[in-house]
C-alpha cells in the first residue's frame, strides 16, 4: 500500500466543537473500536496498550472506542482480548484511562459479547466457556464442525441465563467500568455478535418473549440498554449498530424482514426513552461501504443509514472506509452537515497514531499492515511513526511482548 495523500481540513466542520452526552470534543473525528490482541494470558490489558491509547488521544478533545472488551468469560474468549469482569482488568483500564484523560481527551469502553460467533470453541472449552447464542443456529458449515470437534457445540441461552447476562454480569462490567473512570459505554450491537443475533430472525428462532416478532428481538438489546442507563445513566451510554451488514451470517436485505422495518423499530425505541429524558450519548453505525473488516465495492454495497436521521434525533458516530474519496474527504465532510455527527477511522488510526494532527494539517497518511493488525507482540501496534518521526524500529517491537501494567500491579 502506499501513502494516502489529504487535503488539510482544519478549515472545515470536521473540526468544530460536538457535544457528546455531556462532553464537549474539539473535533468530530473518532477513533473506531478495533481489535489488537495485545492483552494479557487472563484478558488484562497490557503495558502496550497504554502507549497505543496515550499516543491516539494527544490532540486534547479527542475522542477514542476501546477495543472490543469482554464484560464476563461467558461473551466468548479470544486470546489477547481484554476483558473488565476482574479487579486486576479494572486496575488495569484504569491506568490507560487516566493517560487518555491527562491528554484532556475521552475513552469510550465497548462491550463485546461474541454470542454464536465466539472465536475458537477448543479455547473456550479448555477455559469453561460454553458456545452459546439466542438459537442453536450455526452462521456456516465450518464454525459447526469446529465447535463439535472441540466437544463445545453451540446452544441457545435459558432464559435464566439471559437475565442474568443483563442484570449480574454486564451489570458488573458496567460498574467495573465506572470504577475504571470511562466517559461512555458502548454496547456492541453489530457484526453479528450476540446482540445482532437477538435482532436478526436468521439468528434467532426463539419462542420465548426474546423471540419471534420485532418487539420480542429487540427485547435482550433493549432491556439491556434500561438497565445499562439505570448503572452509568443515558449520557454515558452508546450502542453499535450495523444494519446493511452481511458479515458473519446476517442476512441484512436478504432476510425475512428488511432492515428498514427491524432498525427503524429500535431507533424509535431509543427515541421514546430520549423523550423521557434518557437520551443516549451517541448511537454509531457502520456504514455500507464496509462488511466487517473488508471493504464493499461501491456496485455491491447495499443501503443507507440516512433513514437513522428521520428517526433518532441524537448524536450519531459513522464508521467505513471514509479514505475512499480522499484527498478531500468530501463524504465525511458531508455526513458533518448536520451537526450531530461525527466520522470514524479505525485503519488508519492504527496505522497514524497521530491521525487528528494528520487529518487537521493535511499531512499524508501512513498505510496500515492488516498482516500485524491481530499479532501478540508490538510490531505494527507501537510501531507506526508520527508524522515528525522517520520510522520506529520493527525488529525491537518484535521483542516487547504484553507485560502488567506496572502502576496496576
Amino acid at each position: 500500500m502506499s501513502h494516502v495523500q489529504i487535503s488539510p481540513l482544519g478549515d472545515t466542520k470536521m473540526f468544530k466543537p460536538i457535544k457528546v452526552g455531556k462532553n464537549t470534543l474539539n473535533h468530530r473525528v473518532f477513533f473506531c473500536p478495533a481489535t489488537r490482541t495485545r492483552s494479557l494470558e487472563d484478558h488484562t490489558p497490557s503495558n502496550l496498550a497504554v502507549r497505543y491509547y496515550d499516543e491516539r488521544t494527544k490532540f486534547p478533545g479527542s475522542l477514542v472506542v476501546s477495543e472490543g472488551t469482554f464484560p464476563f468469560a461467558e461473551a466468548g474468549l479470544m486470546e489477547g482480548v481484554p476483558g473488565i469482569w476482574t479487579e486486576r482488568h479494572t486496575k488495569a483500564w484504569k491506568e490507560i484511562v487516566k493517560k487518555v484523560h491527562d491528554n484532556k481527551s475521552f475513552i469510550s469502553l465497548q462491550l463485546w459479547n461474541l454470542g454464536r460467533a465466539g472465536g475458537d470453541p477448543a479455547y473456550m472449552k479448555k477455559s469453561g466457556v460454553p458456545l452459546v447464542g439466542p438459537s442453536a443456529i450455526y452462521d456456516c458449515d465450518q464454525n459447526r464442525q469446529q465447535a463439535e470437534e472441540a466437544g463445545n457445540p453451540l446452544r441457545a441461552l435459558t432464559e435464566q441465563e439471559i437475565k442474568d447476562q443483563i442484570y449480574k454480569q454486564y451489570d458488573k462490567a458496567a460498574k467495573n467500568a465506572v470504577e475504571a473512570g470511562f466517559d461512555y459505554i458502548e454496547l456492541h450491537g453489530a457484526h453479528g455478535y450476540l446482540l445482532h443475533q437477538f435482532i436478526e430472525s436468521a439468528s434467532n428462532q426463539r419462542t420465548d418473549e426474546y423471540g419471534g416478532s420485532i418487539e420480542n428481538r429487540a427485547r435482550f438489546v433493549l432491556e439491556l440498554v434500561d438497565h445499562m442507563i439505570s448503572i452509568v445513566g443515558a449520557d454515558k451510554l452508546g450502542i453499535r449498530l450495523s444494519p446493511w451488514a452481511t458479515f458473519q451470517g446476517m442476512p441484512s436485505i436478504h432476510g425475512e424482514i428488511h432492515p428498514l422495518t427491524t432498525y427503524s423499530y429500535i431507533l424509535h425505541e431509543l427515541e421514546k426513552r430520549a423523550e423521557k429524558g434518557n437520551r443516549l450519548a451517541y448511537v454509531s453505525l457502520v456504514e455500507p461501504r464496509v462488511n466487517g473488516n473488508l471493504d464493499v465495492d461501491k456496485q455491491e454495497q447495499v443501503g443507507s443509514n440516512d433513514f437513522v436521521e428521520d428517526v433518532w434525533k441524537g448524536t450519531i458516530l459513522k464508521a467505513g472506509n471514509y479514505t475512499y474519496d480522499a484527498p478531500h474527504f468530501t463524504h465525511a465532510i458531508n455526513d458533518l452537515e448536520n451537526d450531530r455527527t461525527l466520522v470514524g477511522f479505525a485503519r488508519y488510526n492504527i496505522s497514524n497514531p497521530d491521525l487528528v494532527y494528520r487529518l487537521k494539517n493535511g499531512w499524508e497518511l501512513n498505510p496500515y499492515d492488516r498482516s500485524t493488525f491481530y499479532g501478540r507482540d508490538d510490531l505494527g501496534y507501537n510501531t507506526y511513526p508520527t508524522h515528525d518521526e522517520t520510522k520506529r524500529d520493527g525488529e525491537e517491537a518484535k521483542k516487547r511482548k504484553p507485560e502488567p501494567i506496572a502502576a496496576a500491579s
